[in-house]
């Protein structure tokens, strides 16, 4: 199960997803209060459901198709939050209430990496086993 990399690659995505919220905040507000994903309920649920996604694929490896399937949706749950963070960039323009963006919003798409290198390499194993079907 670990020996492969798509595990690894997936355990990583969750370890951004779920480990280094706590880490890196998203933005300073004017005040100069740092503002972390555990201070709002919609950036935390979305970034422990992308964590969550990310460790029962890894426990899906004899279900390859599965475990890529859930590898994609991951993706897109990544790309629903790089939205929201985008949203909330450019809808609070000037210094209404953002001063400065934090590291936090770029690990949506960190995680997205890892989850696209963790899909081909799925992708590889499903190809790898079609092909040794084929030939008995």
């Amino acid at each position: 199960m670990l020996q492969r990399i798509q595990s690894i690659y997936l355990l990583c995505a969750a370890g951004i997803s779920a480990g280094l919220i706590f880490v890196f905040h998203l933005w300073i507000t004017n005040d100069g209060l740092s503002v972390f994903a555990k201070d709002d309920i919609l950036y935390l649920g979305l970034f422990l459901g992308s964590a969550i996604l990310s460790l029962i694929s890894i426990f899906m490896y004899k279900n390859r198709k599965s475990q890529f399937m859930l590898g994609r949706l991951n993706i897109i749950l990544n790309f629903i939050l790089l939205g929201f963070f985008v949203y909330q960039s450019l809808n609070i323009s000037g210094e209404t209430a953002v001063s400065e963006k934090g590291i936090g919003m770029l690990l949506p798409i960190v995680s997205i990496v890892f989850l696209a290198l963790a899909n081909k390499a799925i992708k590889k194993d499903e190809d790898l086993v079609k092909s040794v079907d084929r030939l008995r």
